[in-house]
């Protein structure tokens, strides 16, 4: 099986072609290192990092901006999206708090990318 796929590691976006070649993986096309890794995860169990906002209470917010604090696989994305639409926190909250830990079993915690006030 062949994909391709663009690289967003820098600002190269080179066009990597992926293959398997007996147990081997094949990366053609990138020009760094950091390409070759990119290709290689992108094959076998691409991630990315996850960002939206949750519930939050006792602000002048009305949402608080969160990242993972490492990539998720992507066929997990929905159901972390999911869990965290059912999230609400109680402001003050300082940046990098926890928000919500081992989001789907996936050893990842959610934190705050931002400190907010309480009224």
């Amino acid at each position: 099986m062949k994909k391709e796929f663009t690289c967003i590691v820098c600002p190269m976006s080179c066009h990597l072609t992926v293959y398997n070649d007996g147990d081997k993986i094949v990366v053609e096309g990138n020009t760094c290192k950091r390409g070759k890794v990119f290709g290689e995860n992108e094959f076998t169990n691409p991630k990315r990092m996850l960002t939206t906002t949750v519930r939050i209470e006792g602000s002048h917010l009305k949402r608080l901006a969160v990242i993972s604090s490492d990539e998720i696989p992507k066929n997990k994305m929905f159901e972390c999206v999911n869990e965290l639409y059912k999230v609400t926190v109680k402001a003050p909250i300082s940046r990098g708090n926890i928000i919500f830990h081992n989001i789907c079993s996936t050893g990842v915690d959610i934190i705050a990318s931002r400190s907010v006030k309480k009224l």
